[in-house]
């Protein structure tokens, strides 16, 4: 085999391989086994940034993100629908790919957090949607033991640290998981999520100033879904462009397509290398949309009809990327099919 082609079955190493970005599937392909076999596991794939254009590499994304996407969509429209979810709950359906896109781009050295709205992170953190689901139902064998219900889930074993009731209140939070990895040297870095609601409260530039002055490795998400409760964002924060709030502490923010996986994926790969590289805290602009009101008591009448009926007729972002998989003949409707129906099987 010589240099290139090593392996170690005993040491769960698969090469070793001379193709440029052959590996990726095939890690892709082991990380589905561990899936399957359900033995905890997961897989590392290492390319090299030659290897990040290769046709392999956006194949091995988009079938990954196309399985993750759908699970966020089934579990909360279908219990939602079943009216089995108690308490308050913050659904994620429209919104799916900005957590979907970013995780893709973390390591397992990293961590998250975020705020009520937070059942597509957790999902995509890797969390058991079983306990997920315990958790929304009031069982003991939820993530927070029926306890904490929507808002409140937190799995340390997968760096998700929560979860949080409180508007803007994971922001310093996250600040703080973002001092832990630097003072570790862990090489980690954290990801805190919010909504655009919650820019305008004070302790987000609390956490901003701190975090420039230290140079932290955080990446600051917002999730523009256009509405803060019921108020349009257009009428609530001055200043459209809200990854720009950042500005007068010298942290450099961005606005990505939040309704493209494909978009955010490749966006938060160049903002997680920027932080990881030691240049301080980061401020992702995610352009998405709800297709819900604030909470399940929410019928927002706030907007009209049309407005929704054109983000998920036109912007869907699990649709979206179908017809890229689609037309790209990364594979086929049935396997689309049968894809979906595994979807169902783990909700179900």
């Amino acid at each position: 085999g010589g240099s290139m082609h090593m392996f170690a079955k005993d040491k769960k190493f698969y090469g070793g391989h001379g193709i440029g970005a052959g590996q990726v599937p095939l890690g892709t392909g082991i990380a589905c086994a561990h899936k399957y076999r359900e033995d905890g596991g997961h897989c590392t794939a290492n390319m090299g940034d030659g290897a990040v254009n290769q046709g392999q590499v956006y194949e091995s994304f988009n079938m990954a993100a196309l399985w993750k996407l759908p699970v966020v969509y089934v579990i909360e429209n279908n219990r939602y629908g079943m009216g089995l979810i108690g308490g308050f709950c913050h659904l994620y359906i429209g919104q799916e790919a900005v957590a979907v896109g970013i995780q893709h781009a973390l390591s397992d050295k990293d961590s998250v957090i975020t705020g009520y709205r937070d059942h597509g992170h957790m999902l995509v953190c890797g969390m058991d949607p079983r306990n997920v689901m315990a958790e929304l139902t009031g069982r003991a064998s939820g993530y927070s033991k029926g306890k904490g219900g929507s808002m409140h889930m937190f799995a340390k074993d997968k760096k998700f640290y929560g979860g949080h009731g409180i508007v803007a209140g994971q922001v310093p939070l996250g600040t703080g998981i973002a001092f832990a990895h630097k003072y570790r040297e862990d090489g980690g870095l954290c990801t805190a999520y919010m909504g655009d609601g919650a820019v305008n409260q004070g302790q987000v530039y609390e956490s901003f100033n701190m975090a420039a002055l230290w140079k932290l490795p955080v990446v600051y998400v917002i999730e523009n879904n256009r509405y803060g409760m019921g108020t349009s964002q257009a009428r609530a924060s001055a200043g459209q462009k809200l990854c720009e709030r950042g500005a007068a502490y010298g942290i450099p923010g961005e606005q990505v397509d939040g309704m493209d996986v494909t978009a955010v994926h490749a966006k938060a790969q160049e903002v997680v290398a920027y932080v990881r590289e030691g240049n301080g805290p980061f401020i992702l602009e995610a352009m998405t949309y709800r297709y819900r009101g604030h909470s399940m008591s929410d019928p927002a009448k706030y907007r009209k009809k049309e407005e929704l009926q054109e983000y998920r007729e036109q912007r869907d972002p699990i649709e979206q990327l179908r017809a890229k998989i689609l037309d790209k003949k990364l594979a086929d409707a049935d396997a689309l099919k049968a894809m979906d129906k595994k979807v169902r099987d783990i909700v179900n």
